[in-house]
Parts: structure tokens; C-alpha cells; sequence
């Protein structure tokens, strides 16, 4: 069990220092995590980008390059296609997002021929330390997939339990959300819950225990659960929730971030490396805990 994103940290330090590949560097919140992540030997920083304005910027916040390997490209899409290529190369570990559009990004990632596909699809793992939950919590997918599919839930859940995986969790507990804990025909997230939940005991989704329809309070509180008599090892208990859509998801990250005290980090899964792409609305500290989070998996 992980009580606190602090750990993820320590994890990091305990193994071999990832090289971190930025695309289109030139971003000061970007350089300002950067810098903190690689002063704290969480990463060996590598900056791809407009080389003039990174070196402006890291004057700014003073963050030394005398020792960090820089690769020029001042057009971001190219920037995301080179920072690709030095991980195919194995000249890098892990992909940051810097100054570049989402999309371009994920161009250069799915790229059939020189991008880090892996075979399925990429989701949004999300990782809340909050004072009201008696573990760290993953919140799943919250930016990625508009409204999966059943096939495409079942990558969803395997790229969280990936991530539990990396980080030395066996058989993390997901909790598949629905507005309701009843399997109910008229209601599409109810029906891939219960699909989900047999394919789990058949043996189709390994090395995780996956309980579900359950509604959020039944997914994260033992007395919700107690109260309407629902008996599972998963209930009150989840590692992992997985919301039905990105409506669901985008409203329990944010509730969770601006109303639930909760710190974050974050980072995409089903590449063949974690790809760490945070928005700016993104607290400083959580921008560090999701390179430290990336570092802590490889």
C-alpha cells in the first residue's frame, strides 16, 4: 500500500535514474518541474526545443544546463517527433510533454513506424493522495478516450493495473463506476461493469481483482457499502477507479484536485514507455510528483 505520492519519489531514487526527454522544452512550468525533479535526482533531464528560449527560460529560474544534454528543433511537432526517436534509440526512458499541442504529440507516440506504439490503447492514469482516502487512489481515464468502448475498457483497466504493477502492487482492487451499484440494462456503464467483472474472474482480465457496477461512495467507503448490503473485497477498498467516460472522469479529477484536497500526478499508459503530460492548471508539486511517478515505474 502507497499512503503518500512522497513515495513514489523515494521509489524513484531507490533505482537506476530515468533520462526524461522533454518536447519543445521552451515552457517554464515545464523547466520549473524539470528542475526540481532533476535537483532532487529523481531524472536526468534531455531538452528538446527552441535551444534559445530554453536557455532564456532556465536563466530565469535558474536551473543550470552546463550538464544537460540539448537538442535544437524550433517547430514542436518536430520536437516531438526527435524527442520519440532518442527513446527508440534508447538514448531515453521517459516522455514529457513541453510546448507542443496534445495532438502532435500522440502523432509522433503512435507513429506506426517510429513511434513507441505498443498494441493497444492509451489512457490517462491519474494517482490523488487525499486526506480523506486512506491510500493513494487512480482515477481512470480522465483525458484520453471520449466514450470507450467494452474492448477498449479492458486496455483502460490493463494500463492501470500496468502502472500498480511498476510500482510493486500485485493485484490492485478496480472499482468499474456506474451511477448505480445494480446491473441495469437501460444503463450502458452497468452492463460493461458486470462484463468487466466476469471477464476478470474468467481469467481474461489478469493480475487485478475488478469488482463493479459500483457507485463512487460504494467504491470508496466501507460503511456506504455495509449500509446497501454489498459484500466485496473490492468495496471501500479501490485502488483503481475506472469511470464510465471522459465526462465522468474529467469531473472526478478536477473534484478531487479543487474541492477534495487532493495532490496529484499523472501519466499516460499503453505506450511503450510512460509519457507525462500535465496541464498547466496543475500545481507545481504535482507536475514534479508525475516525473516522479514516470521515473518510478521504468
Amino acid at each position: 500500500m502507497i499512503k503518500k505520492l512522497s513515495e513514489l519519489s523515494q521509489m524513484a531514487k531507490s533505482k537506476a535514474t530515468q533520462r526524461l526527454v522533454v518536447a519543445a522544452a521552451e515552457d517554464n512550468a515545464v523547466l520549473r518541474a524539470v528542475k526540481n525533479a532533476s535537483e532532487n535526482g529523481v531524472i536526468t533531464p534531455i531538452l528538446v526545443g527552441d535551444t534559445t528560449r530554453i536557455k532564456e527560460l532556465a536563466a530565469e529560474i535558474g536551473f543550470d544546463l552546463e550538464k544537460i544534454h540539448l537538442h535544437e528543433e524550433s517547430n514542436p511537432a518536430a520536437a516531438a517527433v526527435k524527442a520519440v526517436s532518442l527513446i527508440r534509440n534508447n538514448e531515453a526512458d521517459v516522455l514529457m510533454k513541453g510546448n507542443v499541442s496534445t495532438g502532435p504529440l500522440l502523432k509522433a507516440v503512435l507513429d506506426k513506424e517510429n513511434g513507441l506504439r505498443k498494441g493497444g490503447t492509451l489512457s490517462h492514469v491519474a494517482f490523488f493522495q487525499t486526506p480523506y482516502y486512506h491510500k493513494l487512489l487512480c482515477v481512470t481515464d480522465a483525458a484520453m478516450n471520449i466514450a470507450p468502448e467494452l474492448e477498449d475498457k479492458v486496455h483502460i483497466i490493463n494500463n492501470a493495473v500496468d502502472a500498480f504493477h511498476r510500482l510493486g502492487i500485485n493485484s490492485p482492487k478496480v472499482a468499474v463506476i456506474g451511477a448505480v451499484e445494480v446491473v441495469n440494462p437501460k444503463m450502458e456503464a452497468t452492463m460493461h461493469a458486470a462484463l468487466l467483472r466476469t471477464m476478470n474472474v474468467r481469467g481474461q482480465i489478469k493480475g487485478c481483482e475488478v469488482d463493479g457496477p459500483l457507485a463512487l461512495d460504494n467504491a470508496v467507503s466501507k460503511d456506504a457499502a455495509e449500509l446497501k448490503k454489498i459484500k466485496s473485497n473490492v468495496a471501500g477498498d479501490a485502488d483503481i477507479i475506472m469511470l464510465p467516460d471522459i465526462n465522468a472522469g474529467n469531473v472526478a479529477y478536477k473534484a478531487l484536485s479543487f474541492l477534495g484536497g487532493g495532490l496529484s500526478a499523472a501519466v499516460i499508459m499503453g505506450a511503450a514507455v510512460p509519457i507525462v503530460l500535465t496541464s498547466r492548471a496543475d500545481s507545481e508539486e504535482s507536475k514534479l510528483m508525475s516525473i516522479a511517478l514516470a521515473a518510478a515505474m521504468e
